[in-house]
């Protein structure tokens, strides 16, 4: 694998768990360096290569797989992840996920935020839900897998999300005005 396809690979995975630059490399390595890994001026050492997945939490295959069948492996590792109900771990693995095969992994990954949504709403997290059902309706439509039952379904859960969280900000904002106006 070339110096520039791991340092895109490196920077969409920083992108993706939503960290700067600066977040990364702590007192590891400096930011400018890290800047040209990403940048693809640079490429790391195995220490800094290992420091790196272990700061993005992300396995150091995702980052030089570079053989279709290694390609071919984590695909058919996320289809069996996403078929067992391990969308939290699906979404994990597919992170980075290989060009080649962005068609299939889209499709994974709407399905998998989808079903992780659904989780995390039941657990009370509205808002992580909203994020993850939104992610679902970004990948839906991506590639020659584009599935608009698959995006109606997001918009619907979707909306539902919006009326709880619409109907717990009502509620808190109310108990503020009414605790406010007793007080004066």
């Amino acid at each position: 694998m070339d110096a520039a396809e791991l340092g895109k690979r490196i920077k969409e995975a920083r992108l993706a768990r939503k960290m700067t630059q600066s977040e990364v490399v702590g007192d590891f390595i400096t930011r400018n360096m890290l800047s040209q890994i990403e940048g693809g001026t640079a490429t790391p050492s195995i220490r800094t290569l290992e420091y790196l997945c272990e700061v993005l939490n992300v396995p150091m295959k995702q980052l030089v797989v570079d053989s279709p069948e290694d390609e071919l492996d984590l695909l058919l590792r996320a289809k069996g992840l996403l078929s067992k109900g391990e969308y939290a771990r699906t979404i994990e693995l597919c992170r980075g996920y290989p060009k080649e095969l962005s068609d299939e992994f889209c499709a994974i990954l709407a399905r998998a935020c989808l079903g992780n949504a659904r989780k995390e709403a039941a657990q009370g997290n509205l808002k992580e839900a909203a994020a993850l059902t939104e992610s679902a309706l970004d990948h839906s439509q991506k590639g020659i897998y584009a599935n608009d039952t698959l995006k109606t379904e997001a918009l619907l859960f979707l909306n539902e999300v919006a009326e709880k969280l619409s109907s717990y900000y009502l509620k808190r904002i109310g108990e503020n005005s009414g605790a406010g106006s007793e007080n004066h």
